[in-house]
């Protein structure tokens, strides 16, 4: 065990489901760190327990003090590997000098209880993350693993999808699994919304067979499927202008983006639905199109952030972004180029929306000097109508698309 640091996963059946090759590495080792549930399956353990607590690099950093003098062992859940402990070890300490022992991870588990397959799961961790965004991520997918922790509960997830219509989902929960107290069972998001669960739980989500799901493809979506301010023709990015401004912004999975001038949220809506990893902002000023960017988001569950603020109030408090769409500028137009510029990230983009000649002009001063790459398309596009049995094209007002790039 010289200069190794020993990972070894445990389940709730404690030291009586580990092999008899890891039982033996815990027995002959010197100190054994992990959290409190697992060490106290080894009550008789002879040698230094430390409990893991006030986060990774506190917990490390004791570890570090330990394990080149003495036989060391980490106990995790599960798989370690599994969003667990192992990878950040590995990260610290080089691979030489980790061995990784995996018992069967929580996911695993609850599916061999729900008798599916996982191979075909989205797998996603809720613990000590965040639940914004979750809705983009799942929608349209079949079969999905959630792992919780004490703020992100079974009720909790259930009142979030129940919240963005997602009741195609039924909900097969797993609590204290591998344990003499294991309780697996199904439940419907109304139940799940109003009842409590066991700390340790996984929840497995899965389309209702007889279900139907709302399918939705592909991107620049009719505007008509938007709910927008009337009867100004609708406060909304045109649909063949949404899909080059969508183009332009080059989104990334996980990609940051603040959408400033919002209007009705659709082109935040389709960014977070392209960026579905990452987080999108959308900036607001008018009270009166926040019920409309609030219906968008729902409808079409993208989960994304809703500002009421004026540009550039509100930017401050928002993280660097990879993209920026601005639609409307309140007369700050420059300011708003300046303050976008200087946060953007390598790489990043700034595309300006401009229906006159002035902010088309004023836009590509801003971005030139803030030392951008700057380009401009004339959109004029026409839609057909039907006239007396046949078709016409009824041309839409020109649109100016200018886009500023970040080397």
């Amino acid at each position: 065990m010289d200069n190794l640091i020993y990972v070894i996963g445990i389940g709730e059946d404690g030291a009586g489901g580990l092999t008899p090759d890891s039982l033996s590495i815990v027995n002959n080792s010197e100190v054994l760190l992990g959290g409190e549930r697992q060490l106290n399956f080894f009550g008789r353990y002879s040698g230094e327990k430390i409990v893991m607590q006030g986060g990774l690099k506190p917990f490390t950093d004791k570890l570090e003090e330990v394990w080149r003098e003495r036989r060391t062992v980490v106990l995790a859940s599960g798989d370690p590997f599994f969003f667990g402990i192992a990878g950040y070890l590995v990260r610290r300490f080089g691979p030489e000098h980790v061995e990784v022992i995996p018992h069967y991870s929580s996911v695993q588990l609850a599916f061999a209880r729900l008798g599916d397959s996982w191979q075909d799961a989205e797998l996603i961790s809720l613990h000590g993350r965040p639940i914004q965004g979750l809705a983009q991520r799942i929608d349209g997918k079949h079969k999905i693993a959630l792992l919780t922790d004490e703020n992100n509960t079974p009720a909790v997830i259930a009142a979030y999808l129940r919240e963005f219509g997602m009741t195609e989902y039924e909900a097969f929960v797993c609590e204290r699994l591998g344990g003499a107290e294991e309780i697996c069972r199904f439940w419907t998001l109304e139940e799940m919304e109003t009842s409590e669960f066991a700390a340790l739980n996984v929840v497995i989500l899965r389309i209702q067979q007889g279900v139907p799901a709302p399918v939705r493809r592909g991107f620049a979506y009719p505007d008509g499927e938007f709910q927008q301010r009337k009867p100004e023709k609708g406060l909304i990015t045109k649909r063949e202008v949404r899909a080059l401004v969508l183009s332009e912004l080059n989104l990334s999975e996980d990609a940051v983006v603040w959408d400033i001038g919002s209007g009705s949220g659709a082109v935040a809506a389709e960014c977070a639905r392209i960026a579905r990893l990452g987080k999108v902002y959308a900036l607001e000023k008018s009270a009166e199109n926040l019920p409309n960017m609030a219906a968008n988001r729902l409808k079409f569950r993208a989960d994304f952030q809703i500002i009421p603020e004026k540009a550039p109030q509100g930017l401050a408090a928002l993280p660097d972004p990879d993209a920026v769409f601005i639609g409307g500028s309140g007369g700050e137009l420059a300011n708003i180029i300046a303050q976008s510029a200087a946060r953007l990230r390598p790489g990043g983009r700034i595309v300006v929306g401009a229906i006159t000649v002035e902010t088309l002009h004023g836009s590509m001063e801003a971005l030139k000097s803030a030392g951008l790459a700057c380009e401009v398309t004339m959109l004029q596009a026409s839609r057909g109508k039907p006239i007396l049995g046949m078709t016409r094209f009824d041309g839409m007002n020109p649109v100016y698309v200018v886009c500023g790039r970040k080397d």
